[in-house]
């Protein structure tokens, strides 16, 4: 939901309010992006979003409707005809401002506003059963990890004693050897 706007109207009286805004929808709807102030931009951004919704249902009430607004026939066709549909699968946020600087000559803060043009990609909602899935997946990764860490232990200990009993053996096997020798040399 939009935030209640505070301060002075812009253009100074109610209807010149309702006028500018009606023209900027107008010019956004024309162009697809329009470059104004971020004040104009946020005030607009409501009713814009107000006349697509309108826009997606398409019938003759809400054309009416629309018209009250935006009082030129080749923008509420373009509105009706090509951005009513493109936006048929989007719930809402069908506007995007982007803040780009201030302006040159009053150092007003600007922002670019425009339609959201690109695919929605719902998320994945997941249920009590995925949660309940996703937490034995994660217990038995973790099972996994402590039993591979338990087998490399068990390996690690393991190599040093076969380490130490292959030395033994050969240990005694030159002991041997030098001791047969030696009873070579006294025969």
């Amino acid at each position: 939901m939009p935030k209640p706007t505070k301060g002075p109207r812009l253009g100074g009286s109610p209807t010149h309010q309702r006028i500018i805004l009606a023209n900027l929808a107008t010019q956004l709807f024309e162009h697809g992006r329009i470059t104004t102030t971020e004040t104009r931009a946020k005030r607009v951004q409501a009713l814009a979003e107000k006349l697509i919704t309108k826009a997606k249902r398409g019938d003759l009430h809400s054309r009416r409707l629309v018209m009250q607004t935006v009082t030129d026939p080749t923008v509420v066709y373009v509105l009706f005809s090509q951005i009513g549909p493109a936006m048929a699968a989007r719930d809402g946020g069908y506007t995007r401002i982007t803040k780009v600087g201030n302006r040159k000559g009053d150092n007003a803060p600007m922002a670019i506003i425009e339609l959201v043009t690109e695919e929605v990609s719902p998320k994945e909602k997941k249920t009590k059963s995925a949660k309940a899935e996703t937490k034995t997946e994660a217990e038995k990764a973790e099972a996994s990890t402590a039993e591979a860490a338990e087998v490399a232990e068990e390996t690690a200990a393991a190599e040093p004693a076969e380490e130490a009993a292959e030395e033994s053996e050969a240990a005694d096997k030159a002991e041997d050897k030098a001791e047969a020798e030696e009873a070579v040399e006294e025969k």
